[in-house]
C-alpha cells in the first residue's frame, strides 16, 4: 500500500506545480469534454481542432507585442478565433463552399501566419512553448484564467442547453424560430474558441484539442444518452489528466503529450470494450447483429 501512495498520490501531496497542473487539467476537462460531445454530435469533430490552429495568430500577435503575457496572448488568441470563425461564416454563406472547407482553408493559412510571426520575434523555444504548452508551469494566474473559462463555459452551456438540444435534434423546428439558430451556433462556436485559448498555455495550441475531443468521442461508444455521454467525457479527461501528469512525472516525459496518449488510450480501451466497440459487436449472438 504504501508503494502504491508513493506512485500514485506522493508527488501531488509533495509538489505544487503538480497541483496545479491537475487543478488546471480538471478544469479543462470539465468545460472541453462536453464541448467535444456537442461538437460530435453536430458532426463538426474536425472543427475543434482546426478552430485550435486559427488562434495561432492571435497569440503570437499578442507575443510579439508583450513577450510571453498570458493575458495578452489568451486575448489575442480568442480575437484570432472569433475572426476565423466570422470569415469562415461568410465564405459558406456567400459562395459554394460548405462550411468545412472554409474552415480548412482559413485555419491552415492562419497556422502558418502565426508560426512566422512567432518565429520572426521568438526563440525555437518559444514557439515550442506555444505549439505544445507548459502544464507544468502553470501559474496561480494561468490558473484562475482556466478555471474562469470553465466555470463560465459550463454556466453558459446549462442556459444554452435545450436551445443546442433543439439545433442538434429538430433543427428545422429552430430554424423556424428565426436567427435564434445561427446565434446559438456562433455562442457555441464562441465557447469553442475560449476553451481552445485557456487550454493553450497547459497543453499548446496543437494539443488543447485532445482533452476536447478524444474523450467525447469515446464517450459515445458507452452511451447511447447526452448525459451520460457529457459525464463519461468529463471522467475520461480527467482521468487521462491525472494519469498523464502521474507518468510523465515517473518516467520523465513532456506532460502534455503524455496527458493526449493517456486520453488516446482511454479512447483504444473503448473502441475494444464499450458496448458499441469490436469486442462486444463481434461476440453478439447473429440474430442481435441486425
Amino acid at each position: 500500500m504504501d508503494s502504491i501512495y508513493q506512485f500514485a498520490f506522493a508527488p501531488f501531496q509533495e509538489f505544487a506545480f503538480l497541483r496545479r497542473a491537475l487543478v488546471a487539467t480538471i478544469a479543462l476537462a470539465m468545460s472541453g469534454a462536453p464541448l467535444g460531445v456537442l461538437l460530435t454530435l453536430r458532426r463538426m469533430s474536425l472543427f475543434g481542432d482546426a478552430l485550435s490552429h486559427a488562434v495561432l495568430p492571435g497569440v503570437a500577435i499578442g507575443f510579439m507585442l508583450f513577450g510571453l503575457s498570458l493575458s495578452a496572448m489568451s486575448t489575442g488568441g480568442f480575437l484570432a478565433g472569433i475572426i476565423v470563425v466570422a470569415i469562415t461564416g461568410l465564405i459558406s454563406r456567400y459562395t459554394e463552399l460548405k462550411e468545412d472547407a472554409s474552415l480548412a482553408a482559413v485555419y491552415l493559412v492562419a497556422l502558418a501566419l502565426g508560426v512566422i510571426l512567432i518565429s520572426r520575434r521568438g526563440t525555437k523555444l518559444d514557439l515550442l512553448h506555444i505549439l505544445f504548452g507548459s502544464i507544468l508551469g502553470v501559474d496561480a494566474g494561468g490558473l484562475l484564467l482556466v478555471a474562469g473559462v470553465a466555470s463560465a463555459s459550463l454556466l453558459i452551456l446549462a442556459i444554452m442547453y435545450r436551445g443546442l438540444l433543439l439545433e442538434n435534434f429538430d433543427p428545422s423546428y429552430l430554424a423556424a424560430c428565426g436567427s435564434r439558430g445561427i446565434l446559438l451556433q456562433q455562442l457555441f462556436l464562441m465557447l469553442v474558441v475560449l476553451n481552445l485559448v485557456a487550454g493553450f498555455q497547459t497543453l499548446g495550441t496543437l494539443m488543447a484539442v485532445g482533452l476536447m475531443m478524444l474523450p467525447a468521442v469515446s464517450a459515445r461508444l458507452w452511451h447511447d444518452t447526452l448525459p451520460a455521454q457529457l459525464l463519461n467525457s468529463i471522467v475520461q479527461a480527467a482521468c487521462a489528466g491525472y494519469f498523464g501528469l502521474l507518468i510523465s512525472y515517473h518516467i520523465d516525459t513532456p506532460s502534455g503529450p503524455t496527458i493526449i496518449v493517456c486520453a488516446g488510450a482511454l479512447y483504444l480501451a473503448s473502441l475494444l470494450f464499450a458496448p458499441r466497440g469490436w469486442l462486444p459487436r463481434i461476440c453478439r449472438p447473429a440474430h442481435l447483429k441486425a
